[in-house]
């Protein structure tokens, strides 16, 4: 008989492998990422947003080129990712970004491999690193605050034309004078918070403007952007084409990294140079054209969002807030105060509906069937009654 060969089971390697998805803008990244893959980043301050959208593609590990938290402010990034139960491992330096797209890599105690080849070692985060580096990072939004002063005034200096008088503005076809608008950002909690304004929007239909990947947001949730405001860097090819007018958002010197790819779609566009933000951008365009209220999604609020932003956007949103002023409201904002109207005719309906179930219910009862008896002979008597006076008359 021929001996039976067996085929020896091979043990896996330690560590978590997949493979590699790298590009230093953690937004672009996250359009690819799939669940199991490793993501390679180069992204010093891992803000909240950014950390979400990785939780969201579950990657098996995230890879950081820089540090994950410099100690420039408490960002909340890292304590995110970690307590999603995705590892991170920290300040691996450039050459981790020279891996290829898709090859396959292993992971294990802070140190990635190629196969047996060591490619970078780096620090991997734990919830004691991190708690220890936020408080540290505590410490020193002293110096941000001083230089976000410096800058904001250099920022008024700036853009005081546009800021005060509204000069540099373009104009569009969307009629917003009068109305009520929402800005819909794709950042902190916009999801949920355009779940909880569906009744507001059924009821005021305000303007929908997306910012950059706020206008897929919108069409996600079922309906149509009237304006796509951006630099054009992360919203789709289906939102640019469904028909919502375009802004194009340039920087002073006229340069507009979006424009080249409007216009190779064929989209009718304007274009907008302002140093701020996208999201400022849209405030100010819907401020200056006469918004009665701006409703804001998933935008810049509180100063760790404002520090989550870079020192040139703070600036930037701290002065648009102080522009537009009272008419700008935060969606939860909303959520809270709003209660849908009930129009008369619901009101009426829904007495009508009562009332119809509440003689159903007496007719199905001895008790009842009694008293509709009784009113109806009180009925027939009034009837006869009425019948007697005018045919005594005639």
């Amino acid at each position: 008989m021929r001996p039976t060969l067996r085929r020896r089971a091979v043990a896996p390697e330690p560590g978590l492998a997949g493979p590699a998805r790298v590009d230093r803008r953690t937004k672009s990244l996250t359009k690819r990422l799939r669940a199991g893959d490793i993501a390679v980043i180069d992204h010093e301050d891992i803000d909240r947003v950014s950390a979400e959208a990785l939780v969201a593609c579950q990657p098996s590990v995230v890879l950081n080129a820089a540090r994950s938290t410099s100690g420039r402010y408490p960002n909340l990034g890292p304590e995110i990712l970690l307590n999603a139960g995705i590892p991170l491992i920290d300040d691996l330096g450039p050459d981790v970004m020279t891996i290829a797209e898709g090859h396959g890599l292993r992971v294990l105690d802070g140190a990635v491999y190629d196969g047996e080849r060591l490619v970078a070692e780096g620090v991997e985060q734990t919830d004691a690193s991190v708690a220890l580096a936020m408080e540290e990072a505590r410490a020193g939004l002293s110096v941000q605050l001083e230089s976000f002063a410096a800058n904001t005034m250099d920022y008024l200096r700036r853009e005081r034309d546009l800021l005060l008088d509204g000069v540099g503005v373009p104009d569009i076809d969307t009629v917003i004078d009068g109305r009520q608008v929402l800005i819909v950002v794709r950042g902190y909690h916009y999801k949920e918070d355009l779940v909880t304004l569906r009744p507001y929007i059924r009821e005021y239909r305000p303007v929908l403007i997306g910012v950059d990947g706020g206008a897929d947001a919108i069409l996600d949730a079922g309906w149509r952007p009237d304006l796509i405001v951006g630099d054009m860097d992360s919203v789709s090819d289906r939102a640019l084409t469904c028909g919502a007018e375009v802004v194009v958002h340039a920087y002073r010197d006229g340069r507009a990294p979006g424009l080249a790819r409007v216009e190779q779609l064929g989209v009718k566009h304007v274009v907008f140079p302002a140093t701020g933000t996208s999201e400022d951008v849209a405030m100010l365009l819907a401020d200056d054209k006469g918004a009665e209220l701006i409703v804001a999604v998933g935008t810049h609020a509180t100063l760790v969002e404002f520090l989550d932003k870079g020192r040139s956007g703070m600036a930037s949103t701290f002065l648009t807030r102080l522009r537009v002023g009272s008419k700008l409201i935060d969606a939860k904002g909303v959520s809270r105060l709003y209660r849908q109207r009930i129009s008369n005719l619901q009101l009426t309906l829904l007495v009508l509906a009562g009332l119809l179930a509440l003689g159903v219910a007496l007719a199905s009862t001895a008790a009842g069937q009694t008293f509709f008896g009784l009113l109806g002979a009180r009925v027939d008597d009034f009837t006869s009654w009425v019948s007697g006076i005018f045919g005594g008359g005639a």
